[in-house]
């Protein structure tokens, strides 16, 4: 059975840093599309970074490129993101994403390519 499961979130000053774990069963994380997406209030889900299945290139949002950090420990079966300066526009729910179809191309952003997704975390960034 697949599923991922996020932790790390929680309330932090702004400029402060976060690390987001997401421990993945049932599948292994190589050759998988993987992805972190949020979604505040009131606002669509919006991709922030991806490991793409193809190239194995890290993609990241305008937004959060130079602060965010994307990987995965193949061992540990498990995807981090690691987000330095925060602000209080990061607030949102964090839910990290895979997808075991090879899709030609592959959208990151898109999270209608993504069918496997974990519960979420939160994650507040006070002013």
């Amino acid at each position: 059975q697949v599923q991922l499961v996020e932790s790390g979130g929680g309330l932090v000053q702004s400029g402060g840093s976060l690390r987001l774990s997401c421990v993945a069963s049932g599948f292994t994380l190589d050759d998988t599309a993987l992805a972190w997406f949020r979604q505040a209030p009131g606002k669509e889900r919006e991709g922030v970074s991806c490991i793409s299945d193809i190239d194995g290139n890290k993609i990241y949002a305008d937004s959060v490129k130079g602060r965010f950090t994307i990987s995965k420990d193949n061992i540990k079966n498990t995807l981090y993101l690691q987000m330095d300066s925060l602000s209080p526009e990061d607030t949102a729910v964090y839910y990290c994403a895979a997808d075991f179809t090879l899709r030609i191309p592959r959208r990151c952003g898109d999270s209608k390519q993504f069918t496997a997704w974990g519960q979420g975390t939160q994650v507040t960034v006070s002013s």
